[in-house]
């Protein structure tokens, strides 16, 4: 299925479940969802939507969410320090209507395990010219900085495809 098509098809729907996916679940994911949650606070004839976040590693299942993710959602007024990382795997028999990827290894991964294809896309085909959301586990501040402008970009095309 052709995304526009699902995306409009989607729009129809009373609810729409959105997971966001890293690798690990405790930078960008995380990030994604409390931005998501935060713009659609603001977002006027939108569905109903919800939002998850999820790592298809499961390296830090269960861990509390990097410390400079939430330093710089706080910065922009979001709150995601009570977050947990979780696996994306427990999703594959849900209710799930689209997973969002960071990067293309995310998105290949997501692609391998038991997901229905049409569900699965890039968040940089979302305004940001289909760039990969980098991991900035390994920079610094400036890495975290970047990843939040791509985020709040990209989600924003994104919640901008819902509206009614």
């Amino acid at each position: 299925m052709e995304l526009e098509s699902y995306l409009t098809q989607l729009c129809e729907q009373e609810r729409v479940h959105i997971v966001f996916v890293c690798l690990g679940n405790i930078c960008r994911s995380p990030l994604a969802e409390g931005i998501a949650n935060a713009l659609y606070a603001q977002a006027p004839n939108t569905p109903s939507l919800e939002f998850s976040s999820a790592g298809t590693s499961g390296f830090h299942n269960g861990d509390p969410i990097d410390a400079r993710s939430i330093a710089i959602a706080r910065e922009n007024g979001i709150d995601i320090a009570h977050y947990t990382s979780k696996q994306v795997s427990p999703y594959a028999h849900s209710d799930v209507d689209l997973f969002v990827a960071m990067d293309r290894s995310n998105l290949a991964t997501l692609k391998a395990m038991d997901f229905e294809s049409h569900k699965i896309v890039l968040l940089g085909d979302f305004g940001l010219d289909g760039a990969e959301v980098p991991d900035p586990y390994y920079g610094g501040a400036d890495g975290f900085k970047k990843v939040y402008a791509m985020l709040q970009n990209g989600i924003a095309d994104l919640l901008g495809r819902f509206k009614r």
